[in-house]
């Protein structure tokens, strides 16, 4: 095979919390997204450590209006078509369809909104991949049930589930059932909507959320392939390899260790099964999990049909305490990484590691044997509008560049299966790590800042331009 397959997903990707704003029109109810505020606040909310379940007039949440995607879709899938996009990997807002989570009739009003934003996805050629469940979780089920750590959810979920898949079982093919599902052991009120009271065991309670989403994403799958029977269904994780920092074999196995805590929810996905040594791991932390006999039957039936993830950066660990002291959060407040001096930084301290992307792609199929996506790839950057209103990114370009080149090793050298590669960020949206503007991924330019200013203009970036000729040429012309 000399090039990708001519049928390969070319794309970008979004979520609705971060892109879509409209948080209170439409019919839409108040989602765990809503409430995560920007500033020093947001890591202590997103992780669950400072409750906050109503929005305040001390704090600033920029997913609010975002860049407006609600009002503006028909002009930014125009846009996507004019690059050329064969895919559109996006997210459907629960409480938009559900506001309160399970109510028993759903907004026609939103479900019209999302009708509308798929008639214009085929309009121009673009197969949409739907996030079911991107960091959303209803205020109201919070409220209700304390989210994902009472298995009422999984109920809940399903209904929302029935909604979506039949309304819009003949204009979506590709679906996931949850986002970067490990993100919920470091995020677990953004993952789960999830938040800790004085004496509680947050290990007890992540794991039970966790392990009721395995469930609910099991029974999904199962659902979706009863109503549209030649649609694919798939997980996504945070991905990204961790590399031993010296060939100590501690060190190695301390990263063998780190690669297993990341990859366990999606051994469970994919194989149906916890993995023994993570019922081990569980079980010394004290922690146990009310794993049933329809469970176990659940989770068997109701495995994926493809492995998709999100790769920005490897990581680096160590089994030395000295040399873990000084390790770094990356800019991202999540997962931390002893710094690799083989790799440059981004402006936001993420590691550029691009052979990592080859690296975590062979890890993944060795692992699980299925078809692979990339979803989620992209470097934040702090672009500059010229005078002349031209904005010239060509970082953006090196960086993904660099990054398609090593896919390409993997599927054309290596052999890979790989469905589609839909980059981060196609058009400029809010940061979920940060809540920033000004961390800027698109190839569209927003005019919004950080301070919620701006005029919302639309702009092409020089990257708009080169992901055109890329995807034009199906991956053959990279300068």
């Amino acid at each position: 095979m000399a090039q990708f397959p001519t049928n390969f997903l070319w794309g970008g990707a979004t979520a609705a919390n971060q892109c879509e704003g409209g948080y209170n029109e439409g019919g839409r109810g108040l989602a765990n997204v809503d409430v995560v505020p920007f500033g020093e606040d947001r890591f202590p909310v997103a992780s669950g450590r400072m409750k906050m379940l109503t929005c305040d007039d001390a704090h600033e949440y920029p997913s609010h209006e975002a860049v407006d995607l609600y009002h503006h879709y028909k002009e930014d899938i125009r846009l996507f078509g004019e690059i050329g996009f064969k895919c559109y990997r996006m997210s459907i807002a629960w409480t938009r369809i559900l506001p309160n989570g399970d109510d028993d009739t759903p907004n026609e009003a939103g479900l019209a909104f999302y009708d509308s934003v798929f008639d214009e996805c085929h309009k121009y050629g673009i197969e949409p991949l739907v996030t079911i469940c991107h960091f959303d979780t209803p205020i109201a089920l919070i409220r209700k049930y304390g989210g994902w750590k009472d298995r009422r959810m999984v109920n809940a979920y399903l209904k929302y589930c029935a909604v979506i898949f039949n309304r819009y079982k003949n204009k979506v093919r590709y679906w996931l059932t949850f986002n970067e599902i490990n993100m919920l052991l470091h995020m677990p009120f953004i993952g789960a909507g999830v938040y800790f009271e004085e004496g509680e065991n947050p290990e007890q309670i992540k794991y039970t959320a966790a392990h009721h989403e395995l469930v609910a994403s099991a029974k999904a799958v199962k659902l979706a392939h009863e109503i549209m029977p030649d649609c694919m269904v798939g997980c996504m994780l945070a991905a990204g390899q961790y590399y031993p920092y010296t060939c100590n074999p501690l060190d190695v196995q301390a990263a063998m260790e780190a690669d297993r805590d990341n990859y366990f929810l999606i051994d469970a996905q994919v194989y149906g099964e916890y993995p023994v040594w993570a019922l081990k791991r569980m079980e010394r932390a004290g922690v146990r999990i009310d794993c049933t006999a329809e469970d176990r039957r659940v989770m068997k039936e109701g495995v994926v049909d493809f492995v998709s993830f999100s790769y920005y950066s490897s990581r680096t660990t160590s089994a030395d305490p000295e040399v873990l002291a000084h390790q770094s959060q990356g800019g991202n407040a999540v997962f931390a990484t002893v710094n690799n001096p083989y790799l440059d930084e981004s402006e936001w301290g993420w590691q550029i590691d691009p052979v990592g992307l080859r690296i975590t792609m062979n890890s993944l199929y060795d692992r699980y044997r299925k078809p692979l996506f990339i979803v989620e790839n992209g470097l934040g950057a702090n672009d500059t509008v010229e005078p002349d209103g031209s904005i010239h990114d060509p970082y953006r370009i090196a960086y993904l560049r660099a990054h398609i080149e090593e896919m390409k090793k993997a599927v054309l050298e290596d052999g890979l299966p790989l469905l589609g590669y839909t980059m981060w960020g196609p058009i400029d949206l809010v940061s979920n790590g940060t809540g920033e503007m000004k961390k800027r991924y698109g190839f569209i330019y927003v005019d919004k800042q950080n301070d919620g200013s701006g005029t919302l203009e639309r702009r092409r970036k020089d990257s708009f331009y080169w992901y055109k000729k890329v995807i034009a040429s199906n991956g053959e012309d990279l300068d």
